[in-house]
């Protein structure tokens, strides 16, 4: 059976798109990725690109990138995005996270976000493997001298960042100690129009709990913190 998250991802990507357009109001996310790598005039490969969260942030930016998805729902809201833009310097297609159609060192950026951390979920009893292929196609992509970067949550709800389930604690720890990536924490906050439309996507994504905690605390700011990591390959 599909899992709450699958089931978004088949089949709701419109609700899904709705969410993120609220979250990181303050831009957090596209100033670290340009301290960590600066973007202007650099080729990119995208995994888990979604409904093109990250993918539109970059796109104005980079000199091309390839965006890869496992969704064809969630891609095509991606695809129509891109092309409302106008830009001619993308593709999108889809594929699996482990076994992606780009040429190897095309690439000076392999990016994720809030993607490779379902495989602790999916995977339960070999996620380490199943990252592993993702981290190795990213490493695949890369010339010399290039960058990963990872993007997952560290809490929704929280002031203070902390993994929200002992599996993804688990699997930063092993990003960080067996995979040698640096990391960080961003707050990523979300802002909704008003606390009807707060419950009701955090309802939709989130659940029954954080929902009710929501209006509970009257929270039109949602707080959210993200971990980044990332590596010099």
């Amino acid at each position: 059976m599909p899992d709450h998250f699958e089931t978004i991802y088949a089949s709701k990507a419109d609700q899904y798109e709705a969410l993120i357009q609220r979250e990181d109001y303050d831009g957090h996310i596209l100033n670290m990725m340009q301290v960590i790598r600066p973007l202007i005039g650099i080729d990119v490969v995208e995994f888990g690109a979604g409904t093109g969260r990250l993918t539109l942030m970059m796109a104005p930016l980079v000199k091309s990138l390839c965006a890869y998805e496992g969704s064809q729902h969630m891609l095509d809201v991606a695809i129509g995005k891109l092309k409302s833009t106008g830009l001619k310097n993308w593709q999108a297609q889809i594929a699996d996270n482990r076994a992606i159609p780009a040429e190897s060192a095309s690439a000076d950026l392999a990016i994720e976000g809030w993607s490779f951390g379902h495989l602790v979920g999916w995977y339960p009893d070999r996620w380490r493997e199943e990252a592993d292929k993702a981290i190795n196609e990213m490493k695949r992509v890369l010339r010399r001298g290039g960058t990963i970067i990872m993007l997952e949550t560290m809490g929704t709800g929280r002031e203070t960042p902390f993994p929200p389930t002992p599996g993804l604690a688990d699997f930063y720890a092993w990003l960080e100690g067996d995979r040698g990536f640096k990391s960080t924490t961003i707050r990523t906050d979300y802002k909704f129009m008003s606390l009807a439309e707060a419950e009701q996507l955090t309802r939709f994504f989130f659940g029954d709990d954080l929902a009710d905690e929501v209006v509970r605390k009257n929270w039109v700011i949602l707080p959210e913190c993200t971990g980044v990591w990332w590596k010099t390959v």
